[in-house]
């Protein structure tokens, strides 16, 4: 059964913590839930294509977008934006359909703001020294980058304490099957879709599958 308004999942962590490859492979196992595709103006890492994993655009054609309110939420990262485009987001709740947001901790804060009610999950490496592993082994950063990073990482973690659940991205599969089993419970929850299936009992005596 699928009434009301979709659940808005962020998924946010440190640089090169893997938030984007638990992601997708959560939706490579049919998990029903859609993917946000974020706009950036950063370069293509290798093997990334346009419209996949980001929306690839000029500096100003994002501003362009800022300036017509088509970002839910952006924010300047290391010298490059990043934005989530608004429209899709809102017609998929309004649609009922549940949407995974994967973007940067400053992003996670903006959207929030804005959705009060939305299921953040915040990512963790098992270890930093694991973190800095990551972060060269994407081959996409300068030294100076990497190290910035790094320093940066410890404030970025301690921001995890604000959200709603927290994971360990130690082993690829075992956080996918963390991250499903958040949303299972998630909406399963009085507060969200479990206050409706019992008023849908009380009220027609049956739960429509």
């Amino acid at each position: 059964m699928r009434a009301g308004r979709g659940l808005l999942i962020i998924v946010t962590g440190p640089s090169a913590v893997g938030k984007g490859a638990i992601c997708r492979a959560l939706l490579r196992q049919g998990s029903g839930v859609r993917f946000s595709v974020s706009v950036t103006t950063r370069p293509p890492r290798p093997g990334e294509r346009d419209g996949v994993e980001y929306f690839f655009v000029t500096r100003e054609e994002f501003e362009r977008r800022v300036q017509a309110g088509d970002l839910l939420e952006w924010a300047e990262v290391y010298g490059n934006y990043y934005g989530t485009p608004r429209k899709p987001v809102e017609e998929a709740l309004a649609r009922g359909e549940d949407i995974i947001l994967d973007i940067d901790i400053a992003g996670a804060t903006a959207v929030r703001r804005q959705y009060p009610d939305a299921l953040s999950v915040f990512v963790l490496p098992p270890s930093m020294a694991e973190l800095e592993v990551r972060m060269r082994r994407r081959a996409s950063e300068t030294e100076e980058a990497i190290r910035r990073r790094l320093a940066e990482a410890p404030r970025w973690i301690a921001q995890g304490l604000e959200y709603d659940y927290v994971l360990v991205n130690d082993d690829l599969e075992h956080a996918v099957s963390q991250l499903r089993a958040i949303i299972v419970a998630e909406k399963c929850r009085v507060g969200r879709r479990g206050r409706e299936l019992i008023r849908t009992l009380l009220e027609k005596g049956v739960i429509e599958p």
